[in-house]
């Protein structure tokens, strides 16, 4: 196992960054985080830099890719995630996944260091197999409104796999799967976070169609573990990352109903277009390669993640200032 002391995580105030760049302190490395703050939390950072080796540098990777030289490792992240952040933002996320993508690869060749893309199991788009295995190369509307974000992740793709072809660069591509758990941002846009805050607040559940469309959850201490593994590994990727347990929407939305005791209703709303009718991994190749696999199960997930929403909503905290009458305005895209 390669011992790595040295890296960047682009995107490392978000959610799954945060959590990374935890893991790594934790395990000794020094950390730069580079983050435009679009999407990601400047509280994240403020926690992160209590801990020793950890670096932040308020920037747009799109723009410039200020970190110095030596680093052993990058991890690029950065890129707003749920549908409504994307939707929000569409040239941005375009942009963060082509150019942000190039500047990122670029630094990592330049340093011989390690490179590591966060993509996302949305390249497969609205899959007609079913597991999704590495091999499958997706339904994606190329022009629809996902596309900024599925087409950003595609291309990402090719231009690592590029860059490992022509410059032998130490690259790996990692598809994740629907992440969930503590430090996901109010108003998020996906599923878990919606439903949970709207559960808390006592208002509609809001679950787009007739909640059939499924994901596959996966809890974010699961998905980091599989995270690390890969860094210390030599596989290329494409590597599926996800919790290959599948549910529905509606699933989803009456055990959270039954976890806080909520009596709110459950409404249904229309369906935004291209939303995935399923999604679920074919996680062999992890299990394989990587000697991982989830061990979190849904239910003990979601109780963690449903009491970190109850902490925040405790006197003095965010959630508590601001009430809950922005709960209503949540829309659950099914991501």
């Amino acid at each position: 196992m390669t011992t790595l002391r040295r890296s960047v995580v682009t995107g490392g105030a978000g959610f799954i960054g945060f959590h990374l760049c935890r893991r790594l302190l934790v395990e000794g490395y020094e950390v730069i985080c580079l983050d435009n703050l679009l999407t990601g939390s400047i509280e994240n950072v403020k926690q992160l830099a209590a801990l020793p080796g950890f670096h932040f540098s308020h920037v747009d990777v799109t723009d410039k890719f200020p970190a110095t030289a030596p680093v052993d490792l990058v991890v690029h992240l950065a890129s707003a995630a749920s549908p409504q952040d994307y939707i929000t933002y569409p040239i941005d996320t375009l942009a963060v996944g082509s150019l942000g993508t190039h500047q990122a690869l670029r630094f990592a060749h330049q340093n011989g260091a390690r490179f590591l893309l966060a993509s996302t199991s949305e390249v497969y788009g609205d899959p007609l197999i079913h597991p999704q295995d590495e091999s499958y190369w997706g339904n994606v509307n190329p022009v629809g409104p996902r596309s900024v974000y599925d087409e950003g992740k595609r291309y990402a793709e090719a231009l690592t796999a590029a860059y490992r072809r022509k410059y032998q660069t130490n690259t790996s591509i990692m598809r994740i799967f629907n992440a969930y758990g503590s430090h996901m941002r109010r108003g998020d846009g996906r599923a878990v976070p919606n439903l949970i805050e709207q559960a808390l607040c006592g208002d509609p559940l809001t679950v787009t169609g007739d909640g059939s469309q499924t994901r596959s959850l996966c809890y974010i201490d699961d998905l980091i573990d599989g995270v690390v593994k890969l860094i210390h590994s030599d596989h290329p990727g494409p590597i599926n990352l996800g919790n290959p347990h599948e549910t529905t929407i509606k699933e989803l939305a009456v055990t959270i109903l039954q976890i806080t005791g909520s009596r709110s209703p459950i409404e249904y709303i229309s369906t935004p277009p291209d939303d995935p009718r399923r999604r679920c991994p074919d996680i062999t190749l992890a299990q394989q390669h990587l000697g991982w696999s989830p061990t979190i199960s849904a239910m003990e997930g979601l109780e963690r993640t449903i009491e970190w929403f109850r902490d925040r909503q405790a006197p003095g905290s965010p959630l508590a200032s601001n009430g809950c009458s922005d709960c209503n305005n949540l829309a659950d895209h099914g991501s």
